[in-house]
């Protein structure tokens, strides 16, 4: 599939700030600016935690084994059931594999709405529930004499003892539901189904990174890694079952290698490497889960905006934007739009970057339409512009520090190469979230010269949605295999 994501414009020609606006300018751009060397540390830190949550428990990165064995040929056929819950929308999908690495898919989506995700489990899983009987009403399927596997993307941390099993850790992106976490998401909402006579088996728990890598494998069978980079942001790689040192199980593995959820979100959440700013760390203050998922609240999607908003508000603080004229203050100063907790969205950063008209125009009118910010000058706007700029550049550089230190730790030689599904609005969208993300590949796998043509990046879309179907497919087949066995 390609990728709609434009080009970020390049600001034209000089700021023209205030000698102060320049000093503070370049004072935020040293800040959020990752030199290579830097880069490199970044990237050895996480190979290191790579290695630390493979072989003991209760490590920053889980790296929790998925019990996903084997690779996907994509000659895989039948009708199998998604459902995604993970950002702000809940999404039930009907995947009919056709091998050859063809599907099609059915799909509703429903809003998950505030109350729903911080309050009492049993009503999310009880809507949850409602909004797939309905689905199945609408397909047909209602009524069906056999029972519909189901794969659930549950894109929270989870340790997982089976294919369908797992205890959630903690909650993540915002949700926060009491009587949920250290109890089984898919007992709780198999519970939920059976109580509505739903027809469905819950045959699979699956990470959404883990569904994004499987979704795109079913397609490009050399794909190794899986990445999430939305709303919120993880990731997933196919390892070598010898080399997980902490997995423990009854019975012979049916494959020498298994995927991996990282959980990366949480990466260096005590702080050792990662250039945190004081920006960062009143993003983190203010959030639902502080001092957790740092990794996260530096890349993705829900934070980025907010970021931003942080270092204006900054110097609206300092009078250095929206500043007074003749001594008579500007009402933008004390906008009210602009100081509300994540009203600088990361939509608004990515119609700003892209905008390359000479004045930009399209930033003022993104500004006045979303923020009420009226009339704000071209130099105002260049200020804007810049702090999306390193802002963004920043969250491509470490995403892309993380895709190096899988591809270092797999050692995927040039010559093997591998290709890895992403999945996500940031990475679709964001102007040149991809090719800054190439950037940092570039500086840290040296020895792949044509490092987009070994490392190849795709929009694996919908991932979460058929990896899901995917993995219920995989389930299906275990327990086949399974009853045979018992004869």
């Amino acid at each position: 599939m390609v990728r709609k994501a434009p080009i970020a414009a390049p600001i034209t020609g000089s700021i023209n700030g205030t000698p102060e606006q320049e000093a503070y300018l370049e004072k935020i751009v040293k800040q959020f600016t990752i030199t290579p060397n830097y880069l490199e540390k970044i990237c050895t830190h996480f190979m290191s935690e790579m290695e630390k949550g493979l072989n003991k428990e209760g490590q920053t990165l889980a790296m929790i084994p998925s019990f996903v064995e084997g690779r996907l040929t994509g000659q895989e056929k039948g009708h199998f059931l998604a459902l995604d819950l993970g950002g702000t929308n809940l999404r039930v999908v009907l995947v009919t594999l056709e091998g050859d690495g063809k599907y099609k898919t059915k799909s509703s989506k429903a809003r998950v709405t505030t109350e729903l995700k911080t309050g009492p489990m049993r009503n999310l899983c009880d809507y949850i529930a409602d909004c797939v009987d309905e689905f199945l009403t609408e397909e047909g399927l209602s009524n069906s004499d056999s029972t519909l596997f189901l794969g659930y993307t549950f894109s929270f941390p989870v340790l997982q003892s089976r294919i369908n099993r797992g205890i959630l850790k903690s909650w993540t992106k915002g949700f926060n539901c009491s009587g949920a976490v250290g109890k089984d998401p898919v007992m709780l909402l198999q519970d939920a189904l059976l109580r509505k006579n739903v027809p469905i088996k819950v045959a699979a728990l699956v990470n959404d990174a883990v569904g994004t890598l499987l979704s795109n494998a079913y397609q490009k069978p050399n794909t190794s890694i899986g990445l999430i980079l939305g709303t919120g942001s993880n990731g997933g790689y196919i390892e070598q079952i010898k080399n997980i040192g902490k997995w423990k199980t009854e019975g012979s593995p049916t494959s020498h290698e298994m995927i991996i959820n990282m959980e990366f979100g949480a990466f260096d959440n005590e702080r050792v490497i990662l250039p945190v700013t004081q920006y960062d760390n009143k993003v983190d203050r203010q959030s639902i889960n502080p001092h957790g998922q740092i990794f996260e609240k530096m890349i993705s999607g829900m934070y980025l905006g907010e970021i931003t908003r942080n270092v204006l508000l900054d110097m609206i603080d300092r009078e250095l934007l929206f500043g007074p004229h003749d001594g008579r203050y500007d009402s933008k100063s004390w906008s009210k739009e602009l100081s509300g907790h994540y009203a600088f969205e990361t939509s608004h950063m990515s119609t700003i970057e892209s905008d390359g008209t000479p004045e930009l125009t399209r930033t003022k009118e993104a500004l006045d339409l979303n923020l009420n910010l009226r009339g704000i000058s071209t130099p105002e706007s260049k200020i804007i512009k810049r702090v999306c700029e390193v802002v963004g550049t920043r969250a491509a550089y470490l995403a892309g520090a993380a895709i190096a230190g899988i591809v270092r730790h797999c050692e995927i030689s040039p010559e093997e190469g591998t290709d890895v599904g992403i999945d996500g609005s940031l990475y679709e969208f964001y102007p040149s979230f991809e090719e800054r993300i190439y950037e940092a590949l570039a500086i840290l796998l040296p020895n792949h010269k044509n490092v987009r043509k070994t490392v190849r990046l795709g929009l694996a879309k919908d991932g979460s949605g058929v990896g899901a179907a995917l993995t219920a497919c995989v389930a299906a087949h275990m327990e086949e295999r399974k009853k045979s066995a018992l004869g």
